[in-house]
């Protein structure tokens, strides 16, 4: 396929922090791709929350499926749009590689337990993962992704971390947070696809679970359109025994609207800005986005499903648990450091170093799934806060 010319081409990238020479059947993107899928903190996105704990069903979303899903959508975006799709596959395989066992739960108290020592930050943690925790190379840290797919990884970074990441790597993927400038359109592509996979996926697992009806959601103008249009043109799908099949062909259409959309109305703001290289996208407004009615009827959605299932009693419940097993843990490895495993605890001579320490803490605790962070929290307290 032809890349736009306001695509990344992997014969252009700004390199990698860590000088290689190319490899000799793969682009550079191709490449990043690979490592991504090969690293530990991929794998362990398998057994890591996405709205229901992992041991809850054995077909509910979890962080891996979850990623997957929106590798396929930005894929089939960027194929439309004449951007590079293992770019935006690389990106979107990564997106969540810094999230912590128990989804958004894990992330609140984490963040709140770190706090005094400058705070945690999901996307910065990925980041984090990519850079410096992954130990698989002899002469350096982490999996040395070219500076395009990490400053896709980095979605969101407040000033503060901006700043620092900028004093150690000066015009890095930091730079951009400071001077108000945004990503590559396949950076672009992976938060627009990452939303509508949430959008289709929490219906499908919150259906799944009894906690959502579709009942419930025929009062959600993006789902109701599709439902009823599904209907019309399949009748059969009204009986009880097809309502799998109804909430399911429902999803598809969901999905086709928002994707089509997005490429339409992506399609006419690119047109009209012209933009000639990367670096005019740096400096242009958002140049992918949905129509006005389609962004509309996603914050609707969105809005319904947080007050309907994001926090509905028996998810909160889950959540109240694991926010008191994560703070725990946090508070147990504080004490005694020194009983982190090999490649976690920090060094003998930085033990009085308190920043330090609650960082390589909160980096073992990022790192945990669901079942190991429950296990582990139940050796150390006796306590089983999870059934």
């Amino acid at each position: 396929m032809t890349l736009a010319p306001y695509a990344c081409d992997p014969a252009q990238t700004r390199g990698r922090r860590y000088p290689e020479a190319p490899a000799p059947t793969r682009s550079a993107y191709q490449r990043d791709r690979d490592r991504i899928v090969h690293s530990t903190a991929f794998r362990r996105l398998v057994y890591k929350t996405q709205v229901f704990l992992n041991h809850e069903g054995d077909l509910f979303r979890t962080r891996l499926t979850h990623s997957l899903e929106v590798a396929q959508l930005g894929r089939s975006v960027a194929r439309s749009l004449h951007l590079d799709e293992d770019l935006v596959e690389a990106i979107a395989l990564a997106h969540d590689l810094g999230h912590t066992p128990f989804g958004h739960a894990g992330q609140d108290v984490l963040n709140e337990c770190m706090r005094p020592y400058g705070g945690f930050e999901h996307n910065l943690q990925s980041l984090r993962v990519v850079d410096h925790l992954e130990a698989r190379y002899p002469e350096f840290d982490g999996i040395n992704l070219c500076f395009e797919t990490r400053e896709g990884i980095l979605k969101h970074c407040s000033l503060a971390n901006a700043q620092i990441l900028e004093a150690q790597e000066p015009n890095g993927v930091g730079r951009r947070f400071i001077d108000g400038q945004r990503p590559s359109l396949e950076a672009q592509l992976c938060n627009l696809t990452d939303e509508i996979a949430y959008n289709a996926h929490d219906i499908d697992d919150g259906v799944r679970s009894g906690l959502i009806s579709m009942e419930q959601l025929a009062e959600v103008s993006l789902f109701a359109h599709h439902h009823q249009q599904a209907l019309r043109e399949h009748p059969h799908l009204a009986a009880a025994s097809n309502q799998r099949r109804l909430l399911y062909e429902t999803i598809r259409r969901m999905l086709s609207a928002q994707v089509y959309d997005l490429i339409a109305h992506s399609s006419a703001l690119l047109q009209a800005a012209a933009p000639t290289c990367v670096d005019d996208v740096r400096r242009l407004p958002p140049l992918l986005a949905f129509s006005e009615d389609m962004r509309q009827q996603s914050r609707a959605l969105k809005r319904f499903l947080f007050g309907n299932l994001y926090r509905h009693p028996q998810v909160q419940q889950k959540r109240a648990k694991a926010t008191q097993m994560l703070r725990e843990l946090f508070a147990a490895y504080m004490a005694e450091p020194q009983t982190l495993p090999v490649g976690h605890a920090p060094a003998t001579h930085a033990l009085g170093d308190a920043v330090g320490v609650a960082r390589s803490v909160a980096d073992y605790i990022a790192g945990m799934t669901d079942r190991f962070a429950a296990r582990e929290h139940e050796r150390l307290t006796g306590q089983r806060l999870l059934d």
